[in-house]
């Protein structure tokens, strides 16, 4: 019976199971094997170099500075985004209650994803100019013309304000995941909950919170990743970190991108990539490990 219910399955997996390996991790492999050689991408002479890519990434300062940079996102992406999208959510849908037009919030917060990542990257580029500029020109015309500041000129602004647009651009979707857990939650929990006198922050923190606390952590593994990576953005915002101040913004990736296409350092950037996806496969395995403790069910 098993032999024969194999006999079925087999032949479905098989054609999913080759694409997989030939165009995630035959790729894998190769990024692998290139970490060990000096290949500079513009021959077919991959010279074979050990570890040396490896100890250089060591003690590689600018490397370090990049990745502190992912390890400050890190803490705050995941943080302010699920924060956000967590108070919308429980605004239009806690309880099956919602704001006054909470149907065409959802649809503005969620508008970003459908634009391209790089279309919100030149068009927040725009906003932030400090001559044109859509964010001066407001804080000029409600008469706070003293914070308007030079975004992306500002060392120490650069890439807060690339995180603002990252932020801006991930609510709505993490908004809508939130959302449909909310939702999933039965609404006799809290008309109990009104009934016994607690508010609406009170049945979000004892029974909201607590009752989507998985989805949080899968949300979490999601903003962890995408800050390890954070490379389109920082990409188009900053014109490819060129500058001594748009370098303030430079994170692992855009690090990579830079060895690769243009010191055509690719033994060297495939050793970044190895480092990335081994800190990114950490990162999940830890939230793996966090989403075994308590759950809830209901």
């Amino acid at each position: 019976m098993h032999y024969q219910k194999y006999r079925l399955i087999v032949p479905f997996l098989l054609p999913a199971v080759a694409l997989y390996g030939l165009f995630v991790l035959w790729p894998y492999a190769q990024a692998i094997y290139l970490s060990f050689t000096g290949w500079r991408g513009l021959s077919a002479n991959k010279p074979w170099v050990g570890l040396d890519n490896y100890q250089r990434l060591l003690e590689d300062d600018r490397f370090r500075e990049a990745l502190s940079r992912n390890g400050q996102l890190l803490i705050v992406l995941p943080l302010i985004t699920i924060a956000i999208a967590m108070t919308f959510a429980a605004l239009f849908t806690q309880g099956g209650q919602s704001i006054p037009g909470a149907s065409f919030y959802r649809i503005i917060f969620f508008f970003p994803q459908v634009i391209s990542a790089v279309i919100v990257g030149i068009l927040w580029g725009y906003v932030y100019n400090p001559n044109i500029g859509l964010l001066n020109g407001v804080l000029d015309a409600v008469g706070l013309d003293g914070l308007q500041q030079g975004w992306l000129s500002d060392p120490d602004l650069v890439l807060w304000s690339i995180v603002a647009v990252a932020i801006w651009s991930s609510v709505g979707f993490y908004m809508v995941i939130f959302i449909a857990a909310m939702q999933s939650i039965p609404t006799s929990f809290y008309e109990a909950a009104v009934l016994d006198g607690a508010t609406r922050w009170t049945s979000f923190k004892d029974i909201t919170f607590p009752l989507i606390s998985e989805t949080i952590r899968t949300t979490g593994v999601y903003l962890g990743i995408f800050a390890l990576d954070f490379f389109v953005l920082v990409q188009v915002i900053s014109a490819g970190g060129t500058t001594a101040t748009a370098r303030r913004a430079e994170v692992a990736a855009l690090y990579l991108y830079n060895e690769a296409f243009d010191k055509s350092r690719w033994g060297y950037a495939s050793t970044i990539g190895v480092a990335l996806l081994i800190l990114t496969l950490i990162l999940a395995l830890v939230f793996m490990r966090l989403a075994r403790r308590e759950t809830y069910e209901f």
